[in-house]
């Protein structure tokens, strides 16, 4: 279909793809331009500079969506067809400008230490130094007790890894998905199972996103799209919507599609969400879970939300000091 400032159909128009201009969100827009240009449809992306991009001051002084507004308003103002995100950078309030047509195949989703001499976790001496700024993260490893200095963590991936190989921090606490999408995973020492710290909801996610207006890239972007991705994303993003919190804030969720047998013995797939609240200073993590139908993902996260509420987790947000972003 023909848009404002568009020169053809969505079918002979070479699309737009906004992205970061950092060497992660150029990867992992790269997967989404190359799987187009796959199915026949010409692409190109396009650099968009952002707040979060030009500032190194904590995430939420700057203020919310400060990695996706400008990709955004290039977007409503048709400088890009499409934008790909990290998903846990979008706002939760839906923006009834824009569309998620697809959420391709999550990355893993864990967060990722990097230790210096491939120390694991339970290894780091009391009182190393951990770079992490995102409270989520800073409040669970703080639940553990293992005495850590934990110190604030900002830049691109390549610039908190040199911290480590420079001597500077014994570890730094990353999202996995990071590190795999640009060819780094042999530099993790442990993989963080949920158990010890749940990640950020959507956490290697990428969310793919149009005019909704444009029912034809709609359903063109839609064919990138993976299922169980995108329902174990809604799940958590429902956790965080529910409680009203931030990408800053203290939560953690994690949602995923599993097989289970019914009554008859019969194979199903459900979905199970778990969710975390925890205060800054380590002193509480409060958790709940729940199990139910793939269809119901967004009202199993709901459920989720309030039973943290109920357990007292507006409390601990409240009290919880501000952090910075997880990445």
């Amino acid at each position: 279909m023909s848009v404002q400032q568009d020169t053809g159909t969505v079918g002979t128009r070479t699309l737009r793809i906004g992205t970061r201009g950092s060497l992660l969100a150029t990867t992992q827009a790269g997967t989404v331009r190359d799987a187009l240009i796959a199915a026949g449809h010409a692409a190109e992306l396009v650099i968009i500079s952002t707040k979060g991009d030009q500032s190194q001051a904590p995430v939420e002084k700057i203020g919310v969506g400060v990695f996706t507004a400008e990709l955004r308003e290039a977007l409503a103002d048709h400088r890009v067809d499409v934008a790909v995100h990290s998903y846990k950078d979008l706002p939760t309030a839906r923006d009834p400008r824009f569309t998620i047509a697809a959420v391709p195949q999550r990355e893993d989703p864990r967060d990722a230490l990097v230790a210096r001499d491939s120390l694991v976790l339970g290894e780091l001496p009391p009182g190393s130094k951990v770079g992490t700024s995102a409270p989520r993260r800073t409040s669970q490893l703080r639940a553990l007790g293992l005495g850590l200095e934990l110190l604030p963590l900002r830049g691109n991936l390549d610039s908190r890894l040199a911290r480590v190989a420079s001597g500077e921090l014994d570890a730094i606490v990353v999202a996995r998905a990071g590190l795999s999408r640009i060819g780094r995973t042999d530099e993790v020492t442990e993989a963080l199972e949920p158990v010890q710290m749940l990640p950020a909801p959507a956490q290697g996610a990428l969310a793919v996103e149009c005019r909704a207006e444009e029912a034809e890239l709609v359903q063109i972007l839609a064919q990138l799209d993976d299922e169980a991705s995108h329902a174990s994303v809604v799940a958590e993003r429902a956790v965080l919507a529910e409680l009203e919190a931030g990408c800053t804030a203290p939560v953690g969720a994690l949602a995923e599609v599993v097989e289970s047998l019914d009554d008859d013995g019969r194979a199903v797939e459900e979905i199970s969400v778990r969710g975390c609240a925890a205060a800054l200073d380590g002193s509480d993590v409060i958790r709940a879970s729940a199990v139910g139908p793939v269809a119901d993902a967004h009202e199993l996260g709901r459920k989720v939300a309030r039973e943290l509420l109920d357990l007292g987790a507006r409390e601990l947000m409240v009290t919880a000091e501000a952090g910075d972003a997880d990445v």
